[in-house]
């Protein structure tokens, strides 16, 4: 076995895009770090989400220190800016996205449990605070990723990458039973 040269990854990658249906995007509820942000929108082009809507004080792609993070690949992405989350969850149910935030909160699912359509938004909170209450009200579902360690939660940029890739494989999943 030996690693892929760069033909080789464009052949895997361009495999599993065809095999690959649904629509992906996020919301970035008042996400200040800067490397968070760059690294989810660097995981959100690398899973093929369509867009990004910044909510809040959420930095723009175009930030420097975002831009470290991200490597260039915000350029995949369609971003939106809205003044506050509960506007970026009600443009994202318009464009046809199921609203599901990522919180750890009373009634929230388990992600891999939740019933998901073909268009997905994953909504991600403040490093610190989370998901807004307005926020969790305005979205469709509530879900979280089971944690095992004695560690209560994950940092955001790791949730969401998680989140992504876990709406990915149940499509990807669903295709092929």
């Amino acid at each position: 076995m030996k690693q892929l040269d760069g033909t080789g990854m464009k052949r895997l990658h361009r495999d599993w895009r065809r095999r690959t249906e649904g629509r992906l995007a996020l919301v970035l509820d008042d996400l200040q770090g800067p490397f968070n942000v760059g690294s989810v929108i660097r995981t959100a082009a690398a899973l093929r989400a369509e867009e990004i809507w910044l909510a809040g004080r959420t930095p723009e792609p175009s930030d420097p220190k975002v831009g470290k993070t991200a490597l260039g690949t915000d350029r995949y992405l369609t971003f939106h800016r809205t003044a506050g989350p509960r506007d970026a969850v009600v443009e994202a149910q318009r464009a046809g996205y199921q609203v599901v935030a990522l919180e750890l909160a009373d009634g929230a699912q388990p992600l891999h449990e939740l019933a998901l359509g073909d268009a997905t938004c994953l909504v991600v909170g403040h490093e610190d605070r989370g998901c807004a209450p307005a926020t969790l009200a305005a979205c469709d579902a509530v879900a979280y990723l089971p944690l095992l360690g004695k560690v209560g939660s994950l940092n955001a940029a790791t949730a969401a990458s998680i989140a992504c890739y876990e709406v990915r494989r149940r499509a990807w999943t669903d295709i092929q039973h």
